[in-house]
């Protein structure tokens, strides 16, 4: 096992993520937790609820990478990108 020198260090938002969860996007379903980026493993539109927002918001033609986006919910109408992994 990897020994984690950092685990008892604070992160802010620009340290990197330190989990991981595979995003099954929904109109109805919050996101476990409030993510801090979102990876988009195949490139396309990423309709999300951001963090203290009152609407959701499309991100028209994401490329494969990190979305640097602080999300509740990924929402099925509107995303097409697919293989999408919510960061924090």
């Amino acid at each position: 096992m990897a020994v984690d020198t950092y685990r008892n260090m604070m992160g802010g938002l620009e340290s990197p993520a330190r989990e991981a969860v595979a995003v099954v996007p929904s109109d109805v379903d919050d996101l476990a937790v409030t993510t801090r980026s979102i990876y988009v493993g195949t490139s396309g539109d990423v309709a999300v609820h951001m963090a203290g927002a009152a609407v959701p918001v499309v991100f028209k033609s994401v490329p494969v990478g990190v979305l640097p986006v602080r999300a509740d919910r990924v929402l099925l109408t509107g995303t097409t990108a697919a293989d999408l992994v919510a960061l924090w």
